[in-house]
Parts: structure tokens; sequence; C-alpha cells
């Protein structure tokens, strides 16, 4: 169809798809949009590693589609971490112009028959990124999952950005034994220990990104998730990951995700969806 070809990122197969407000990149391996540039625009919202590793190693940037569960919850400890989907090989089966002028693809998954879930993702480019992580249980048992859109989102400098939206909750902390904290105000990065790895339950689904440096910001609207994951490793945890390294403080996640608490049951026969929109707006 008009405005999508397929190309090369670091050696990866991506599906391109050019609209007339936005260009985006898709992986076939992971099924994760590894950019989003808006038209006009000079700095991806996407951050995607330069240091990237090849396959079977799970790309790191972009947008991972955590699925069945989240990181290894609820899973032996020998699970691949945040599931099948984002080391899963995935081909488009539909595509179609948007009432709106956008491009609209859909991917399912494959070689994961191991997987009692069917899943499919939709992804919509135009003014704003959409993605809807549909799935599926035809069995007859309800079965119980987490998920997550683990959005690597491209800052100039961590340490000088804030995400709004998460005022007043609470949050589990992975670096504290999974202890809850009250959020007070905006999150930023910590001062006295530089990293975040938390967990908000029953979080409101709207999260601004603001980096006074790129001066811009990044909405990120959620249906279908009730938690938020604000993940950044540090100097010292990213001087162990291979794909990180000195990089990290060029990006923040801020993830759409169902994790700790909120699981999802989808029943026999039912479908539950996740929906995220990212847009992005000058300051």
């Amino acid at each position: 169809m008009d405005g999508v070809r397929y190309d090369t990122i670091h050696g990866l197969d991506v599906v391109v798809v050019e609209t007339p407000t936005a260009t985006a990149s898709i992986s076939l391996f992971g099924g994760q949009v590894v950019s989003f540039v808006a038209a006009g625009a000079t700095t991806d919202v996407m951050w995607l590693s330069p240091l990237v590793a090849s396959p079977p190693t799970p790309i790191r940037g972009g947008v991972p589609v955590c699925w069945p569960y989240f990181g290894r919850e609820g899973q032996p400890d020998d699970a691949p971490s945040h599931g099948y989907a984002r080391t899963a090989m995935w081909e488009v089966i539909d595509g179609r112009t948007t009432d709106f002028g956008g491009t609209e693809l859909t991917f399912a998954p494959q070689g994961i028959e191991q997987v009692a879930l069917h899943v499919q993702l939709t992804v919509r480019v135009g003014d704003a990124l959409e993605q809807q992580l549909r799935t599926h249980n035809p069995g007859s048992e309800t079965i119980t999952m987490t998920e997550a859109f683990h959005n690597y989102l491209r800052v100039a400098d961590v340490g000088s950005v804030r995400v709004a939206g998460l005022g007043g909750l609470t949050y589990l902390d992975k670096f504290d034994d999974m202890r809850t904290h009250p959020q007070h105000g905006d999150w930023v990065l910590p001062a006295d220990d530089p990293r975040s790895d938390r967990i908000y339950p029953g979080a409101g689904g709207e999260y601004r990104l603001i980096d006074p440096v790129l001066q811009r910001a990044i909405d990120v609207t959620v249906h279908g998730g009730q938690s938020a994951v604000v993940w950044n490793p540090g100097e010292h945890g990213a001087a162990g990951m291979a794909d990180v390294g000195p990089h990290w403080r060029e990006f923040v996640c801020v993830e759409a995700a169902n994790a700790g608490p909120d699981v999802i049951d989808v029943p026999a026969g039912g479908t539950h969806t996740l929906t995220q929109t990212i847009s992005v707006t000058p300051l």
C-alpha cells in the first residue's frame, strides 16, 4: 500500500510507514516500533540503542511488547524476561488508510504456539502513534496475564526531565524490595541514587514527559492499562548492560502496563485490549 515500504535499521528488517504528519518504523523482530518522528521534527520520540545486538537478543529501545507477562511475574526463574512476544518474528496481516489520512497496520507473531492466548498488534501512524495489543483467550478457562508497552522515550538528559501524572500515587520500588512509597509531585530522577524502577498500580492513564532541553512534551495516554512503570537503570546498572552502557542518560521508560497487583484475567472466549497513544507537543 502507498506509504509503506520495507527497509533495515541497525540490521533489523523493518516496515517503514510514511504519512503526511509522521514517519514510523516497526521491526518485524519483536513487533516493536523502533522510531517515530513527527513531520518537520529533527529528534526521534524513541530511543534506540546504538549498541544493537543481533537476534535472538531482544532489541534495546523503541517500544518492546512485553507479553504475556511483564518481567518474570508469575513465571519460573528461567522464563524469558518480559515474555515471548519481544523475541518472536511478526508479520503484517492487514493494512489500511485511516479516515484521518494515517496508516494502520496489524501484526501477528509467529512461532509462539506454546502460549494458550492469541495476540495481535495494531499500529496507527498519523498525528500521533497509537498501538493496540489485543489478547484473545480461545480456551475454556480463564487465564491470568500481565503485559506492557515498554516505551523507551528519548530525552536530552534523564536528569533534567520530569514525568507528570503520577503525583499523589504510590509506587512499588524494585530497588527497595518492592516496598511501597508515596509519589510526591512529578517523577524526577532521584538525586541521591539516580536510578528508577517503579510500578505505579492503579495509575490514571495520562502521563506527560517534559523535556526542557529538547523543548518538547511527550504525552502517553493509556486505555486498558492500570499500571504505569518508570524505569532507568542509572549509571551503575547500565554499566553492566552491554546494550546501554554510557547511553543511560539518553532515555527514560514511561510504560503502559498491567503489572504488579494489576493482573488481567482474560475469561474463556474473551478479549482484553491495551491501547496507548503517544503524541508530541512543543513547550
